[in-house]
Order: C-alpha cells, then structure tokens, then sequence
C-alpha cells in the first residue's frame, strides 16, 4: 500500500494532500530508510517515523486498512512504539 494512502487511512493525515505533504519534506522513513516519493509502498510490519504535531511518531504496521473507517478501526491497523518500549 502506497505510504501516503496509509497515513490517511490510519488517520493519522485528514487527507492524502496533506500526508504527501509530509512526506515530501523529507523526513519521514520505512524502516530506517528514507523515503522518497509518495507512492512508496509499506507493508505489515513496517516500521514508519514521521515528524507529526511537533513530535517524531514511530509506528509499526498491524494491518493495512482497507478504507478510512472510524478511529477504533483506523488505531487497530498500528501499533504506537515510544522510547520507553524500544529501550527494553
């Protein structure tokens, strides 16, 4: 799945407009690896950091969604990882 479509889906953007933004600047990365485009793919088990709200998000990927549902639904798809959790 395309990661801007995901980011979306997750709600985690309010659209694909404004993940593609995010994106773009270039700071955002798949499992360590910068990315480049838009269109690059994530798959289950990815492991996304993104800068969002003034803080650096790192998730990892449960599920690809199949469409933008409600939060419940779109907070089952991803698992928040925080640096108390990677340091054990």
């Amino acid at each position: 799945m395309r990661i801007d479509l995901f980011l979306h889906r997750i709600r985690l953007a309010k659209s694909r407009s404004l993940a593609q933004a995010i994106i773009r600047q270039g700071t955002t990365r798949i499992d360590g690896k910068r990315v480049e485009k838009p269109s690059d793919t994530v798959t289950v088990g990815s492991v996304i950091a993104l800068p969002l709200h003034g803080k650096v998000r790192v998730i990892r990927i449960l599920a690809l969604p199949d469409r933008r549902g409600p939060a419940s639904e779109a907070r089952a798809a991803y698992a928040e990882i925080d640096e108390t959790s990677a340091a054990t």
